[in-house]
């Protein structure tokens, strides 16, 4: 059976991709941030992940105002990196696992959570800013991957507990497909970040460490804050990060099991007008 052998946490600050992109990564204002990402980079390639669930916010790329859902999973073979104003960023297609991603979607929407079946999407730096944090900038990704677009845009957002119990469902998806696979699953987007009105620039490192120490020992109430509290404390776009809590309710301490292990933990400012904030936890064996 498919098993989920890790989760992965990162930022998806788009000057991340173009930094990237355009060869700026030994500069002095990046070099400190992308030496936080060595090590899952040399972690991936020992852990060989055959799929990666990939929990991301979408920016008016796939989705508009017009059509907004709440929770998206693609199920395609393949997607297009998007082209949001400036060019696509010259990174590999994202090749799908539609297979694992039918199963998915058949098994979490019985379990009453109702996911909108994406066919065909464009996937934006949400969610290829991340793949080039954790594999670097080779000709082809090195695994399978599954967009899941959450929507952190628009309100009414999902609350941390509907995350939470989300993670779950998709755990127990994952552990009932029959093909032998090492499956991780990411939350990407946040930390503390305000983009607009008086207080753009916003970054609150007390908070962001205080949500990492929470997502990794008590996820449960964590679960249980309020939107206002993010949005007060993390600014307007802070709330994206309700996605780890998916991300980390897909875990096994919380069906029962050991608590996972921390193998590496980074936290970062600026990056653009951003805090970095960066996990990886490992299930135990």
């Amino acid at each position: 059976m498919a098993r989920i052998t890790a989760s992965v946490y990162s930022s998806h600050v788009p000057a991340i991709g173009a930094a990237l992109d355009l060869g700026k990564t030994h500069e002095d204002y990046w070099q400190p941030l992308f030496k936080g990402y060595e090590f899952v980079k040399q972690w991936e390639q020992a852990q060989k992940p055959d799929v990666v669930f990939l929990v991301y916010n979408d920016h008016a790329t796939a989705f508009s105002l017009d059509f907004i859902p709440t929770f998206a999973i693609g199920t395609a073979a393949d997607f297009t990196p998007a082209d949001e104003g400036w060019g696509p960023r010259p990174v590999p297609q994202v090749l799908g696992h539609p297979e694992l991603a039918a199963h998915i979607a058949q098994s979490v929407i019985q379990q009453d959570f109702d996911l909108t079946i994406v066919n065909k999407m464009d996937v934006d730096h949400g969610l290829t800013v991340p793949l080039s944090l954790m594999f670097g900038q080779p000709q082809a990704w090195p695994c399978r991957v599954i967009p899941f677009a959450v929507n952190v845009v628009q309100y009414p957002v999902p609350s941390g507990r509907r995350c939470l119990n989300l993670g779950k469902a998709i755990r127990k998806a994952i552990e009932t497909f029959d093909q032998d696979l090492n499956v991780q699953i990411w939350g990407t987007g946040g930390m503390s970040h305000q983009l607009q009105g008086p207080r753009a620039g916003l970054i609150n490192k007390e908070f962001d460490n205080a949500f990492l120490d929470r997502l990794i020992a008590d996820p449960e109430g964590l679960a249980d804050m309020p939107h206002i509290h993010y949005v007060r404390e993390a600014g307007s776009e802070g709330i994206e990060l309700v996605m780890w809590l998916i991300a980390r309710g897909a875990m096994g301490d919380l069906a029962g099991g050991a608590a996972p292990t921390l193998k590496h933990r980074f936290y970062h400012v600026p990056a653009s007008n951003t805090a970095v904030g960066h996990l990886i936890l490992e299930e135990s064996k």
